[in-house]
């Protein structure tokens, strides 16, 4: 009968653990001994080293004793110290703890503006993971453009929260493969660690969860479910950049799921610097962990992946086939796998093999072909010719009015035509951090809605960029 009480005090500790710090814990609650447990009087007995950690306890942390005590043994548990006052001749003394045990009512339920704890919650149950089974680390191919994301990934599923990778941070633009990485992630740890609470979930539905629980004035219950996840992934957090009350919640369930060393996984179209509209607050913890880049794919990687998809669904491609879908997918795995699935619902609606004809009819009404993508270089080429200034001009501290303007408009045209990230075009234009290339692009937006002349300015660049990637 010990050793099941010994358990249910071993249990304690493990709340304890969640609810303070690593050096608290390791100060104040390991060194506690259990003694004995009588049911007859419902009174817990433990040992502590010395009288000024019982007087510690008592002070700062009976009250979350008490608390952890009725959850594991029930209601109306009397707590009593054996403080060690004299450890060369082993005197000790017996101590009642001074909180009182509570009666069997049921709690009361937190503030609404106050999220509850892991000791309110009840006890968690398993829950659907929402992670899509097909998305594997088996099926990832790895490549250049994402081998460190891979890699890193690989370690936060075996190890979920236990490294420096927490919260981890994935940006890339759309096709790339963030979606598979992180469903990835879900599944491989779900296997190593099938008890653990794992849970994908979209921006847009966490928005729309936390609408619905506003609406029925069940906001803590929201928070609580998310307080009691082991390894929470969220997708497309660019999405919430206006969505100030839920970046507000958000906050606090990160804040929660951080402190007790439970796994983030995030990701987004765009790095934290460039989440326009979002606290710093909220930024700089997704740049505490690992800030990982998901490039598109190159020619050679998107050969592997669609070699592995014909593999693995049993197709026959002709390898000039394949490389032909491979250089003019865009780099994107979403074109990849719609081109292979268009080409295999022709092939097999039209009784047709699947060649070169085939490829080209398929591929001209699913990609958008980008033969020659407009670079900074050709932007800064335009731009500067057509106002009559050299790059030198613009790279240069100058505040001159022209060489800013042309600044100003190269920067605009390179968020709109490049999709590279704020911090790397402001380096590429005169080494400017991100915040200046922000600043630019909406002088010029602004400038756009209210000057006609200088929208049809914009518009004559944007002809000439046209005309460029035609020659």
């Amino acid at each position: 009968m010990t050793n099941k009480y010994q358990a249910l005090w071993g249990e304690c500790l493990e709340i304890i653990k969640h609810n303070v710090t690593e050096q608290q814990f390791k100060t104040w609650f390991a060194p506690i001994i259990f003694e004995s447990f009588s049911e007859e009087n419902r009174t817990l007995l433990v040992q502590v080293p010395s009288q000024y950690v019982y007087e510690y306890l008592e002070q700062y942390y009976v009250g979350l004793l008490g608390k952890v005590l009725e959850r594991c043994f029930g209601a109306r548990v009397i707590l009593r110290y054996r403080v060690v006052v004299d450890k060369t001749n082993n005197i000790s003394q017996d101590v009642e703890a001074e909180y009182t045990p509570a009666i069997d009512t049921p709690a009361p339920r937190s503030r609404a503006n106050e999220a509850p704890s892991l000791l309110d919650a009840a006890v968690p149950q398993d829950i659907n993971p929402q992670l899509d089974i097909h998305k594997t680390f088996n099926n990832f191919i790895e490549g250049v453009s994402n081998k460190l994301p891979r890699t890193v990934g690989l370690s936060i599923a075996e190890h979920p929260g236990k490294s420096t990778f927490n919260p981890f941070f994935i940006y890339g633009p759309s096709g790339c493969g963030k979606t598979h990485l992180i469903n990835a992630i879900g599944i491989r740890c779900k296997e190593i660690y099938p008890r653990k609470r794992v849970l994908y979930v979209s921006a847009r539905l966490f928005q729309v969860q936390f609408t619905d629980a506003v609406r029925q004035n069940r906001t803590n219950d929201f928070i609580n479910f998310y307080q009691s996840i082991d390894v929470l992934i969220v997708d497309d957090i660019q999405e919430w950049a206006t969505a100030v009350r839920t970046l507000d919640t958000f906050f606090h369930i990160f804040n929660h799921l951080f402190r007790n060393g439970k796994q983030i996984i995030l990701a987004s179209d765009r790095p934290p610097v460039d989440l326009q509209g979002m606290k710093d607050r909220l930024l700089t913890r997704f740049s505490c962990g690992l800030i990982a880049e998901l490039e598109k794919p190159n020619v050679e990687l998107c050969v592997e992946i669609l070699k592995s998809k014909c593999r693995r669904d049993g197709l026959k491609i002709p390898e000039d086939v394949i490389h032909f879908i491979a250089q003019t997918a865009n780099g994107s795995v979403r074109d990849l796998e719609g081109v292979i699935n268009s080409l295999l619902a022709y092939s097999v609606v039209y009784n047709c093999n699947i060649d070169m004809r085939l490829a080209e009819r398929v591929i001209k009404r699913a990609v958008k072909i980008d033969n020659k993508p407009l670079t900074v270089d050709d932007i800064l080429e335009t731009v500067c010719h057509h106002y009559n200034v050299t790059q030198q001009n613009v790279f240069s501290r100058s505040r001159k009015r022209e060489y800013v303007m042309v600044r100003q408009i190269s920067m605009y045209f390179a968020q709109k035509y490049t999709k590279m990230p704020a911090s790397r075009i402001g380096q590429l234009i005169g080494n400017r951090d991100h915040s200046t290339v922000i600043h630019s692009c909406s002088t010029i937006e602004k400038r756009l809605k209210v000057d006609k002349g200088f929208e049809e300015e914009l518009n004559s660049l944007e002809n000439a960029f046209k005309l460029k990637k035609d020659e």
